[in-house]
């Protein structure tokens, strides 16, 4: 648990809940409607779903007048500070990160918010990505790790 106040964590579960209900309504955690938006191949047939391109124009614009609303206040109300990540270098690992999580996408039709959201239907093939997408994780933080201890090592050498 984090050192954060009750505020933060009741703004971070009502944050979470909402993005949830608003996957749930727009049917984003459904993978057949997501694998239907990204078989562009069938637009010539009509089969393809165009839906998910509305939900991202959607949740940009809302996201675009929530910023705009946020900084107007010196600080936001469940936190010290605002958090304005910086951009960082297009390395191979954010290239590789972002193929695997496109394949990953397309083959399963879920990401990790649809797919958290699909827990309480405790569907097989769901629990099975979310124990893959766990192990992914695992084991980038190994390789990380195993990198950084070898940086060391390296260091300690020169």
């Amino acid at each position: 648990m984090t050192d954060r106040p009750a505020l933060a964590n009741c703004a971070a579960l009502a944050s979470g809940l909402l993005f949830g209900l608003g996957l749930a309504i727009s049917g984003m955690i459904d993978p057949a409607k997501v694998k239907a938006f990204l078989d562009i191949g069938a637009i010539p047939s009509g089969g393809w779903d165009p839906s998910l391109a509305f939900v991202f124009a959607a949740a940009v614009m809302v996201s675009m007048a929530a910023l705009r609303i946020a900084h107007r206040h010196r600080h936001p109300v469940a936190a010290p500070t605002f958090a304005n990540p910086e951009a960082g270098p297009i390395d191979s690992q954010l290239v590789i990160g972002s193929l695997l999580f496109g394949v990953g996408w397309g083959l399963a039709g879920l990401c990790p918010g649809p797919a958290i959201a699909n827990i309480a239907f405790a569907l097989p093939e769901i629990l099975i990505f979310l124990v893959a997408m766990a192990a992914g994780w695992g084991g980038v933080r190994m390789v990380r790790r195993a990198g950084a201890r070898n940086d060391d090592k390296t260091q300690a050498q020169s």
